[in-house]
């Protein structure tokens, strides 16, 4: 599980440093000035995917999630989640940049909020497992040496 967690932070990593770069590169050649959500996408993309996955991963270490076997669905439904608030930030993002006609596209808004809700359901999975490792860790006696 932890090098699955590694694995997934790197690519995320990766994901949100390209889109950085789109999101530079598209907009200065279109001299487009405005806002866009494609900048988001390079903020989600790292923060969600590569600062909470590292944060998840020194969680798992040190409080053994995975003895919970609630949180082996934890990877799948946070990379399911967060690939699809990506990939809409970033085709949303992108038709405003290029000013395309269905950019405000309500349907966009709704798929970008079902992996919104992915997300936020996974956070309370996380939550629920961690709350249980802390509670069961903090009945362990310390080892000092």
């Amino acid at each position: 599980m932890e090098s699955r967690l590694a694995r997934s932070a790197f690519v995320w990593t990766i994901l949100g440093l390209a889109s950085g770069l789109i999101y530079r590169e598209l907009t200065r050649q279109t001299g487009y000035t405005g806002f866009t959500q494609l900048a988001l996408a390079h903020t989600h993309t790292l923060t969600l995917g590569t600062v909470v996955l590292l944060v998840v991963l020194v969680l798992t270490r040190v409080f053994n999630l995975e003895s919970d076997r609630r949180f082996r669905f934890f990877p799948n439904f946070w990379d399911a989640g967060l690939a699809l608030t990506f990939v809409m930030l970033t085709i949303k993002g992108t038709a405003q940049v290029l000013e395309l006609s269905w950019a405000s596209s309500k349907a966009l808004a709704g798929i970008a909020g079902l992996g919104h809700m992915v997300l936020t359901g996974t956070f309370i999975l996380l939550f629920l497992v961690l709350l249980r490792a802390v509670k069961a860790n903090a009945s362990r006696p310390v080892i000092s040496e």
